[in-house]
């Protein structure tokens, strides 16, 4: 006779502890198998050597040892589509209910749905939690039940809602124990699921007093290590953001805060208009008509557009995931306006090559630079790649880092002139909106 057991589902949350989701799994009747898939129809696009990959499996190995070590118990890593899995597994256990943590993204949701609908058929529970952010979908919401399309009244009313609404760690230590022992779950290698070892290596996170005492002295020179690397810890779920959160406040630093709440801001943007992961926010943008040149695009992935500071940021990111927040802003920038190519390609860029890429900040933050998305810098603000240089970078030790080539003959010429290119940008916007 098999026994009767409830599965909770790893997801966005690689952590055994402060893990809503997984809590409430280890509190319930039965006993629990933790599983994790690796979705075929989120790797198969993925280079094979993908980081984000690695970094995945090798936090999965962790976290078995750990739980063998603390209670004999492991988790079952499956390849493949998530709804076929489920199918196996209920055939093969006397699964009562499937818990997870909630997801927020499009393609998240219908798998969701799809998975969901099977399991009901089947007399399966499917429970989903409050995980991955401190106020979700319509908790923060105006007066008339709609979402803020402005983040200083979204973060007024978060901040408002914060006060009366603290939140909780939820410590699952104590209840690993009812984890499902004495069974042998199965594992995947990297090369069982089509991947190889990456060279790229996920940054250390830094939630130091230091660092968030000076974060918004430091967080604008790319030169020096003055930001957290949280994105890619919060992305994956290694730590909380309640974690996160209780550090900021205990510091006082509404700089760092408000960093962490444009990260819900952008999330429930994107729950409440899924829509914007291909169009634009204000509607009238998608009638820019783009240049979209293939050798410009080249020259922009590349790093080699003859304007340091963008060729810097390029470089860094290709080299190593990563690219530093301030840096971003101008590389985005310079693509939409001076380049005119479309936010997508870019969006599309940043989605393969970063470490931290989250769907809903990407978006948000590629919409804002192009000035078609929610509380947007208007169409009409054009970074200046130079004169970026004597504001954040003014000794180029950042340029001189990733552009070795920089001040010597190899290095390009700029292969547009900024004012020209901002005099067209202006005009294809203009004629576009107008």
């Amino acid at each position: 006779m098999k026994n009767k057991i409830n599965i909770f589902w790893f997801r966005r949350d690689l952590r055994l502890d402060d893990n809503v989701g997984f809590y409430k799994a280890l509190n319930g009747k039965f006993p629990v198998m933790p599983i994790f898939i690796f979705d075929i129809e989120i790797l198969d696009p993925l280079q094979k050597d993908d980081a984000r990959v690695t970094f995945i499996h090798i936090t999965l190995q962790e976290m078995r040892e750990k739980l063998l070590y603390i209670c004999g118990s492991s988790i079952g890593i499956y390849h493949g589509k998530p709804l076929d899995v489920f199918k196996q597994l209920i055939q093969d256990f006397e699964v009562q209910n499937v818990i997870t943590n909630h997801d927020y993204e499009p393609y998240a949701q219908q798998r969701d749905k799809q998975v969901d609908d099977f399991l009901s058929k089947k007399n399966v529970g499917f429970y989903t939690f409050k995980d991955q952010v401190i106020f979700e979908k319509d908790e923060i919401v105006k007066e008339d039940g709609t979402p803020y399309l402005v983040f200083t009244p979204f973060m007024r009313k978060w901040k408002e809602q914060f006060k009366k609404q603290p939140f909780k760690i939820y410590s699952s230590k104590p209840y690993l124990k009812n984890c499902l022992t004495k069974i042998e779950l199965p594992n995947v290698t990297l090369e069982n699921i089509g991947f190889t070892l990456s060279n790229i290596e996920v940054p250390e996170f830094n939630l130091s007093k230091q660092l968030i005492q000076e974060y918004e002295n430091s967080r604008n020179l790319p030169a020096i290590k003055g930001t957290s690397y949280l994105g890619t810890h919060l992305r994956f779920g290694t730590l909380g953001i309640r974690q996160v959160m209780e550090k900021a406040i205990e510091e006082k630093n509404e700089v760092f805060w408000n960093e962490l709440i444009w990260r819900e801001f952008f999330m429930q943007i994107l729950y409440h208009f899924p829509e914007t992961h291909t169009l634009s926010f204000k509607k009238k943008y998608d009638r820019i008509v783009w240049r979209n040149n293939e050798t410009d695009f080249e020259k922009w992935k590349t790093g080699t557009t003859g304007f340091p500071l963008v060729d810097a940021g390029m470089r860094q990111l290709n080299e190593t995931g990563w690219m530093h927040n301030r840096v971003r802003m101008l590389v985005g920038s310079f693509l939409c306006k001076h380049l005119l190519i479309d936010w997508r390609w870019g969006e599309a860029y940043f989605a393969e090559k970063l470490l931290d890429y989250e769907m809903a900040s990407n978006i948000g933050n590629w919409q804002w630079v192009a000035g078609c998305g929610v509380d947007a810098a208007p169409y009409f603000r054009i970074f200046n790649p130079t004169t970026q240089i004597e504001k954040f970078d003014k000794d180029k030790t950042y340029i001189k880092l990733w552009v070795k080539e920089f001040q010597t003959p190899l290095y390009p010429k700029e292969m547009v002139n900024h004012k020209v290119a901002r005099e067209r940008a202006l005009k294809t916007y203009k004629e576009a909106i107008s």
